[in-house]
């Protein structure tokens, strides 16, 4: 059975001034008072003109960001191969409203395929609708509304784009991940995954919707989503995350009034992500799932489903997957005894970016026990080297 306590094998990708920078980085995050002050004080500082990109590149950037653009992932790239660890380049600008936007996004999410398409180190692309997409324009589309005749085209457009990408992905035999968001649009996300799944799923998962297990629905949409891929006789692609919303999901629902989306305990939600394992290992034939976890127990757990069912380490139905920057003693203890990982590497300019990088930091003080289990294994691995 794999163990994750093994830092020489963690951060065997990581030098010794590597090591000191991620333990500071990591020091801070754990304050929540300070990444309330570093993102207020460093909104300020590019919104001025303030001279801190730098700074950023080489700290928090260098961390958790595969670089500025794709070219500046290759770095990256190989220096995780070197380790049998896939790379998922993750275009992440957030926040844009324009069609031009859009178009903009659409052609990056093809380009890091084209990036991808001869890389056996990239196994996977990745994209979010609303780098595709208004965001009111798809809560009005999940809500049911009756759509304006411009609203109409608008989203025929979001297909188009849609389309294009998953297309070109199937095209180059290159699967993609849609991601989830927010519950009141993920409907229509839901059904633009569905649609894709059902015109090119029919030889392998090409294209994947993304399942978050804090929601209390999605173990069933996971069961639901199965039949349907066995009814129209196509192979389902799922990546399985517990949730990154929870705070505006509970706000949202207690505002207006509505059941809240969000399972009452993360117990519940840890049942429901372990069952959606199991559900998917015992649908293998069917089902190609990555589990894109932190939880060191879900992480075992699936190991002991494969191990149980002698499905071998590196069947391609199966990829565990974590952030860059992150977990380095799950996702490189389980590459080192063959099973198949990828991680997400964010990239995009400093300031376009920033938002992410903020996000990450609020999660990290937010979750119970991450930082602290970050800062305890680089403090083993130090004097681990010391000795």
């Amino acid at each position: 059975m794999v163990s994750f306590d093994n830092t020489e094998i963690a951060f065997s990708g990581k030098s010794d001034k590597d090591l000191r920078r991620s333990f500071w980085l990591f020091r801070m995050i754990g304050s929540p008072a300070f990444v309330k002050f570093g993102k207020a004080m460093t909104t300020f500082a590019l919104k001025i003109h303030f001279p801190i990109k730098g700074m950023i590149k080489a700290t928090i950037f260098k961390q958790f960001v595969g670089g500025e653009n794709i070219e500046e992932c290759s770095r990256t790239v190989e220096a995780l191969g070197k380790y049998h660890i896939g790379t998922i380049l993750d275009y992440s600008v957030e926040g844009k409203e324009s069609e031009a936007d859009f178009d903009r996004c659409t052609a990056e999410t093809i380009a890091t395929i084209e990036r991808a398409k001869n890389d056996p180190h990239i196994p996977f692309c990745v994209f979010k609708v609303t780098g595709l997409a208004r965001f009111d324009l798809l809560q009005k589309v999940s809500s049911g509304e009756k759509l304006s005749v411009e609203e109409e085209k608008e989203f025929a457009k979001v297909q188009q784009r849609v389309d294009k990408i998953c297309s070109f992905a199937h095209a180059n035999s290159k699967p993609i991940f849609l991601d989830a968001e927010e519950s009141w649009i993920q409907k229509a996300i839901d059904d633009l995954a569905d649609a894709m799944m059902e015109k090119l799923n029919r030889e392998k998962a090409i294209v994947y919707n993304t399942f978050q297990l804090y929601r209390k629905d999605r173990l069933g949409f996971l069961k639901t989503s199965l039949e349907k891929a066995q009814r129209q006789n196509y192979f389902l692609g799922a990546k399985l995350v517990r949730g990154a919303y929870m705070e505006k999901e509970r706000e949202r629902a207690a505002k207006m009034n509505y059941p809240d989306p969000i399972q009452k305990t993360k117990t519940d939600t840890d049942r429901d992500y372990n069952d959606a394992l199991r559900f998917c290992v015992d649908h293998i034939d069917r089902i190609s799932v990555c589990a894109g976890t932190h939880n060191e127990d879900s992480s075992l757990l699936l190991v002991k489903f494969l191990n149980e069912k002698n499905i071998p380490h590196n069947h391609p139905h199966i990829f565990f997957s974590q952030l860059l920057g992150m977990s380095d003693h799950i996702s490189f203890n389980l590459s080192s005894d063959k099973y198949n990982v990828a991680k997400y590497v964010p990239y995009g300019p400093v300031r376009e970016v920033l938002p992410y990088l903020i996000r990450r930091a609020q999660e990290n003080t937010s979750v119970k026990g991450q930082t602290g289990r970050e800062l305890n294994l680089i403090i083993k691995e130090k004097q681990r080297r010391k000795k």
